[in-house]
């Protein structure tokens, strides 16, 4: 199985506002950049999609590391997703979960794979981080 490190981010200009998001797959010396962005989106929305697309450009299942300074989606995915999917995508509030829609799109994008999640400071000199935090606020002010 191919071992592949991913390190993704999302950023918004307003929250809501407009969004960007970055991702850096790296296989060895091989390296990937991508980047995409929403008109009208939050924070949260972005780091989501980022990891979304990030596993989706893969073909075949692979052995990740993946690296987000997102504790929502740290927590979201390692914790509080499998009880909101056992009482029908409602939280303990008894309310919608939200962003329900992306994190049944991560669940499934990152089902074929073996996935470690792994959370970094953001904004902190970790080079492959500020490398996708600069490709997710690029991405947002180029449609602000």
């Amino acid at each position: 199985m191919k071992q592949i490190e991913i390190f993704t981010d999302g950023a918004c200009k307003g929250n809501p506002g407009p969004g960007g998001w970055g991702v850096l797959l790296r296989m060895g010396e091989h390296e990937k950049e991508m980047a995409g962005s929403e008109a009208q989106t939050t924070n949260n929305r972005m780091e989501m999609t980022a990891v979304i697309k990030a596993l989706e450009a893969l073909n075949q299942p692979c052995e990740i590391t993946l690296y987000t300074d997102s504790k929502y989606v740290i927590d979201g995915i390692t914790k509080w997703v499998f009880g909101w999917q056992k009482k029908g995508w409602v939280n303990a509030s008894r309310q919608p979960v939200a962003n329900a829609d992306l994190w049944r799109e991560m669940l499934a994008a990152a089902k074929p794979h073996k996935v470690t999640w792994q959370w970094v400071r953001g904004h902190n000199g970790h080079a492959e981080n500020e490398r996708v935090d600069q490709l997710a606020s690029d991405a947002a002010k180029a449609i602000a």
